[in-house]
């Protein structure tokens, strides 16, 4: 599929206005990134922001190879912790809510009008969020990225943790403008591994491990595409990398973005 150019010309300035607020689920290797340079952005911006941190899971000593945090504990609460002194002087407000993003909370984790941001590492987290954007909220950009582990994934295929997508789900006035998270990734769709909460122990312990420098290229990926959408000039759907390769490509061209934007 072609991928038109854009203009060398094109003004990119964000449109963040006051009252926007950004929900990121997930706060370990990629997600841990993304935190500190959005987080960064937002303060920047000098205005009525707030972002939420979303994670029910926990920092440990083990994680210190491919994560960066200051202390053992919840990543969400631990990332807020750690961000907040930072911009304390700036009107962005952080919030950690320790918890899982299951099918039970989402009505109060997710709202019309939100920015929500997907930095998991299984694809029923994924689909879970996916269906009640596409579902439940008629205004929404959803963005989720991560990339392949090293070693052998649920369905016993090998995967030598160099590739990786970014995925953007947008949603005006009830209409999708790119295309869901499920419709062109079966595996997302049919999930074949299962939420966090729902996981044993076992399971845990097993995940396949992911490489640091590909979760920097997720987290570099995901936090182009959010500001190219505050620019108002996103103009892909999914975008697909492989470092090995020295490949970033964008999928699914989008159709302009509405002059009001």
């Amino acid at each position: 599929m072609s991928q038109p150019a854009l203009p060398r010309d094109l003004p990119l300035v964000p449109n963040v206005p006051d009252g926007t607020s950004l929900k990121l689920i997930g706060l370990g290797g990629v997600g841990g990134i993304v935190a500190r340079y959005l987080a960064m952005f937002l303060a920047s911006l000098d205005r009525d922001i707030r972002l939420v941190l979303i994670d029910g899971d926990a920092f440990e000593p083990s994680n210190a190879t491919r994560m960066f945090f200051s202390a053992a504990g919840n990543k969400a609460q631990v990332v807020r912790d750690e961000l907040a002194p930072r911009f304390a002087d700036s009107q962005l407000a952080i919030v950690a809510i320790p918890s899982y993003a299951e099918a039970g909370n989402l009505d109060t984790l997710l709202h019309d009008g939100d920015t929500v941001i997907l930095a998991v590492d299984n694809h029923a987290s994924r689909k879970l969020v996916a269906d009640y954007c596409a579902t439940r909220l008629h205004n929404v950009c959803l963005i989720s990225g991560g990339n392949d582990g090293v070693g052998k994934d649920a369905s016993g295929r090998t995967l030598r943790g160099t590739y990786g997508n970014c995925q953007i789900h947008l949603r005006r006035d009830g209409e999708d403008v790119s295309p869901s998270l499920t419709r062109y990734h079966p595996e997302i769709q049919s999930p074949a591994d299962h939420l966090p909460s729902e996981q044993s122990c076992t399971e845990l312990v097993a995940s396949v491990p992911q490489l640091l420098f590909a979760n920097l290229m997720a987290a570099s990926a995901i936090l182009n595409a959010f500001w190219l959408h505050a620019c108002g000039a996103l103009h892909y759907g999914e975008l697909a990398f492989d470092i090995a390769d020295a490949l970033m490509r964008p999928v699914f061209p989008l159709p302009p973005a509405p002059l009001d934007t």
